[in-house]
């Protein structure tokens, strides 16, 4: 059988995979070591061919785990109606937080009186951002993608949105900068030429988190890609060398939309199932 090899090149991981015609990883090697793993057993022999040519040093294969131990994986209870986040709406971390502030109209007035800015405020400018962008994302669906929204963490932070589809997964950090120029670089971002704030060290920690999660109840690698969207600023530039991050302004999500030959629609399938479990996030 015929493998298309492609180079996944991330986080300090240089891999050549080997995928069915549908986009389905059969296998991979690291193109520094020459190690080769065989995800499916039935194609091993077309996956060593196909990576041995592209490979510059002999190829180690790396057989099945013969042991049941080295294969099991752990599995999540049954989804119920509680754990599943799928019914999560754009922003519902921030909802809650503002709802159990009570905080009234005389605080905001007061607040605005003096000029003093506060945390709902804060909370309430992020609901209206992410609720925007997740518009934006939810509009995907119909290209096959899956979206999730406020994926809950530990110490009351959560994941604004994340993307399952054909193209991988992304996880998206939605920012609200109204009326606001912003710059982006390879470790800092600048808001009106102001003090750097580590959205993009950031939004790499956060993928890399998800990257765990995920690859550890799915049998197959999970590409995560870390991406920053800016809702309502007048200007964004972004650095030539800032690479690992994506940027958009809200508008432009459209863009991963054409996206694909990363996860086959069955991977996709899987990925979402783990994901919307909100106890796969524990």
């Amino acid at each position: 059988m015929e493998l298309k090899v492609t180079r996944w090149k991330r986080y300090g991981h240089d891999r050549l995979y080997a995928n069915l015609p549908d986009g389905t990883a059969v296998g991979w090697a690291d193109a520094k070591t020459g190690e080769i793993a065989v995800l499916r057993a039935e194609f091993r022999d077309d996956v060593i061919a196909a990576l041995t040519k592209h490979l510059p040093n002999p190829p180690v294969p790396v057989p099945p785990a013969k042991a049941p131990a080295a294969q099991v994986r752990p599995v999540l209870p049954p989804l119920t109606p509680a754990d599943d986040l799928a019914a999560n709406a754009p922003g519902e971390a921030l909802r809650n937080r503002l709802a159990e502030s009570g905080s009234g109209v005389f605080e905001r007035v007061v607040a605005r009186l003096l000029r003093r800015p506060t945390e709902c405020a804060s909370w309430r400018k992020g609901l209206a951002g992410e609720r925007r962008v997740g518009a934006e994302l939810n509009r995907l669906a119909r290209h096959g993608w899956r979206v999730l929204h406020s994926i809950p963490l530990a110490n009351k932070v959560d994941i604004d949105h994340l993307l399952i589809g054909p193209g991988g997964v992304f996880s998206i950090n939605t920012k609200h900068h109204h009326k606001r120029a912003v710059w982006v670089g390879d470790d800092s971002v600048k808001v009106d030429h102001g003090k750097p704030a580590p959205y993009a060290r950031k939004s790499r920690a956060e993928a890399k988190r998800v990257i765990r999660v995920l690859e550890r109840y799915c049998a197959f690698p999970v590409p995560v890609e870390p991406v920053l969207v800016f809702v309502g600023v007048t200007d964004l530039k972004v650095v030539a060398t800032q690479l690992s991050v994506r940027v958009y302004q809200e508008r432009q999500v459209a863009a991963l939309a054409p996206l694909s030959g990363v996860l086959s629609a069955e991977q996709v399938e899987q990925v979402y199932s783990v994901a919307r479990h909100r106890q796969a996030w524990g």
